[in-house]
């Protein structure tokens, strides 16, 4: 039996999601505003923004069918407030798990911005592992897990 798109779709956003609770349940508010010494780099809250704000702005690209915008519900956040970081981390799933609810999977478009906006949530996990190395923060054991962190 296969699985409905919008299903797979729910449980790997889950999966990204709960890695990304992880990670700013553990995460040091004074780390929210760390960056890559000697590298080009944004802050640790920067990168989260982004990700909220691609979660918020691919499904209502999705909704609408065409590109609304960039935004982030954390753009106007102080760095350094690690509760209203955990609370845009919370509420942005909520609001990709609602785009899944009513996800059409005919519709090529919303499709497309799921599945980017799948590629862009790893991609922000692949430079959070270098952050947390980095700067010496402990990786959460759900990252361990999932990624092999510290193996070998």
């Amino acid at each position: 039996m296969t699985t409905p798109l919008p299903d797979t779709l729910r449980r790997r956003f889950a999966r990204a999601n709960e890695l990304y609770a992880d990670l700013v349940a553990e995460l040091p508010a004074s780390s929210l505003g760390a960056r890559l010494r000697e590298l080009p780099s944004d802050s640790i809250q920067n990168q989260l923004r982004c990700v909220v704000g691609a979660r918020e702005s691919y499904t209502a690209a999705a909704r609408a069918g065409s590109w609304q915008g960039f935004a982030s519900s954390l753009d106007r956040v102080p760095t350094g407030d690690a509760d209203a970081v955990r609370a845009a981390v919370h509420r942005s799933h909520e609001v990709v798990d609602e785009f899944l609810d009513d996800l059409d999977p005919a519709d090529d478009y919303a499709v497309d911005q799921a599945l980017s906006l799948l590629e862009h949530e790893t991609q922000h996990h692949g430079q959070l592992i270098r952050y947390l190395y980095g700067l010496g923060i402990p990786r959460p054991e759900s990252w361990q897990r999932q990624y092999a962190l510290d193996e070998g």
